[in-house]
């Protein structure tokens, strides 16, 4: 077993239950972490054989686009998608933060983190 690692991915999405959040949209941090068999594409070298981390960068992007007013809703549907459309994938960690969020003070981010195994 073996663990892939995407960091940071920034992008800007329109999540929240404010009306204002749906309007101005804020930046995000997503954060993933698959964990897998590598060990047939540490011999045959092929990208075929293992999780192909921009096919990882693209479901994120796509979910962060579609609005929810929780940050959960956005994970799980992160974490259903890699789950389903990469069969290599035995578990799925996803964190999700919100950047600078409108909670009346100095907070740098908010993050909800959620786990899936496969069944």
């Amino acid at each position: 077993m073996g663990t892939i690692k995407v960091k940071n991915i920034r992008v800007y999405a329109y999540h929240g239950c404010l009306i204002e959040e749906g309007k101005i949209g804020s930046d995000y941090r997503v954060d993933l972490k698959v964990k897998a068999d590598l060990s047939k594409s540490a011999v045959t070298d092929n990208l075929e054989d293992t999780v192909d981390y921009v096919h990882l960068n693209k479901i994120v992007k796509q979910e962060m686009a579609i609005r929810s007013k929780l940050l959960e809703e956005v994970a799980k549907r992160i974490l259903d998608r890699i789950l389903l459309e990469i069969p290599i994938v035995k578990q799925a960690t996803v964190a999700v933060s919100k950047l600078n969020p409108p909670i009346g003070g100095n907070v740098e981010m908010v993050t909800i983190e959620m786990c899936k195994n496969r069944d």
